[in-house]
């Protein structure tokens, strides 16, 4: 039997080429796999959850509250078959699952890419793993965006009509923009159908070919080594064998993170949609997206209202903060592995202190979303008399710009006071080993 498959199928080599490669052990490198098992998990209990979920906005009678015969109690049929989703057997808990799985996925990813850039693992010839790295975050935080659409309670009906209105602030064309992408004016019939499309088939298909687009570059550039690796073999890959050693670790890893985050969701629940109730034109004060995309939200609530009109298309408020800024933060991100001037091609994990300026920025950088995200809370902010109305746009503003300064002048006194203590031990070892010697 193995001769016939060797004929066939050659395994034996590929067992040399792949099923041997050497993978580094160390508690940092278990991030990427992480973001892997939740992807994994997320298409499970999605095709689970799909299968008893209607995408449609039809109106259809409340089972749980039909109402009379001469006034039924109408809702619609996503928001209907959500109730159900939550009355069925563990149906809470697979939505729960669905839920923290998604969160764990986008903070597993951000965690993964701070370790990249800060041991500069994005330098040549790894970016255009980052580059596909930045991808996956940004397709990962869309399919989560429309995931918290289809229940189609009120929460998510004020969600969508958020998004919408951002889509259709981009000047001349954000109207057909945000019709062909909602298949039609908000609220059309379409727009669950639309928006479950882009969830469960289009998001995931490119989340599934970008994921495995960066796996081949991994295994064909090989991982970064940590540092103790130098001292073990220099320049030699040190690590265990994929097959007989990384998989059991791996399986065991799966196992664990998917228990832990079960263990988490039968305690801590997710969206209500019950107490939400059926879309309605009652608007919900203070409506807020996840942790990863408040920043975005941030900027939206501290941008003055403005609107200018240029060759017939208007320039506002909600296109500068929720597209235009987001849009340049992202293009810095993407444009990390060019502004780097060390060049050099990298192989081993870099000390984050040998290189102060872009640990200084990246600490700069998390600090200004930081603040962005906590202006997300301005009207909490307000309510608590900590801000008020009328100063609190100028304070926030402030906070975005000093607070990231100061991290970044701070970190780099900090690591300059590490390196000059790190050479005084050095010329104290050196003196007493020439003492020693004399």
């Amino acid at each position: 039997m193995n001769q016939w498959l060797e004929e066939r199928l050659h395994i034996s080599r590929l067992n040399d080429k792949f099923l041997r490669k050497a993978f580094p052990v160390h508690h940092s490198f278990f991030l990427g796999e992480i973001t892997l098992f939740s992807l994994v998990i997320l298409i499970l209990t999605g095709v689970i959850l799909a299968l008893s979920y209607e995408p449609s906005n039809s109106l259809v009678t409340n089972s749980f509250d039909p109402g009379t015969a001469a006034k039924p109690n109408l809702i619609p049929a996503a928001f209907h078959s959500a109730l159900k989703i939550n009355a069925m057997p563990f149906g809470d808990m697979l939505r729960r699952i669905h839920h923290w799985t998604a969160n764990i996925m986008v903070a597993a990813a951000v965690i993964h890419m701070m370790r990249i850039y800060f041991t500069g693992a994005f330098k040549k010839p790894r970016e255009i793993n980052w580059w596909i790295g930045m991808m996956l975050l940004i397709f990962s935080a869309l399919t989560a965006v429309t995931g918290y659409i289809l229940p189609y309670d009120n929460y998510a009906y004020n969600t969508v009509k958020v998004v919408y209105g951002i889509v259709a602030s981009i000047p001349w064309v954000g109207q057909w923009v945000a019709q062909a992408a909602f298949a039609g004016a908000f609220p059309g019939e379409g727009i669950i159908p639309r928006i479950y499309g882009y969830h469960i088939m289009l998001l995931p298909a490119i989340l599934i070919a970008l994921t495995a687009a960066h796996m081949v570059i991994m295994i064909k550039q090989k991982h970064t080594q940590p540092q103790y690796a130098k001292r073990i073999a220099y320049k030699k890959i040190v690590g265990v064998p994929l097959m007989t050693q990384q998989t059991p670790i791996m399986l065991l890893l799966a196992l664990v993170f998917a228990g832990i985050i079960v263990l988490f969701s039968a305690f801590i629940p997710v969206h209500p949609v019950e107490f939400f109730g059926p879309p309605s034109t009652t608007p919900i004060n203070n409506i807020k997206p996840d942790w990863y995309l408040l920043w975005v939200f941030g900027l939206l609530a501290i941008i003055p209202s403005f609107e200018i009109n240029l060759w017939g298309g208007a320039i506002g408020a909600e296109f500068v903060g929720a597209i235009i800024m987001p849009t340049i933060v992202l293009v810095a991100m993407f444009a990390v592995p060019m502004l780097d001037r060390a060049r050099d091609s990298q192989y081993y994990a870099e000390n984050p202190t040998n290189h102060p300026v872009r640990l200084a920025a990246g600490v700069a950088f998390m600090a200004m979303l930081l603040v962005m995200s906590v202006a997300g809370y301005k009207p909490e902010l307000i309510s608590a008399n900590i801000l008020t109305t009328a100063n609190s746009n100028a304070i926030l503003w402030i906070l975005t710009v000093v607070v990231p300064a100061v991290c970044y002048f701070g970190v780099l006194g900090i690591v300059r006071g590490i390196r000059t203590l790190r050479e005084a031990d050095e010329r104290d070892r050196a003196l007493h080993a020439a003492h020693a010697d004399d």
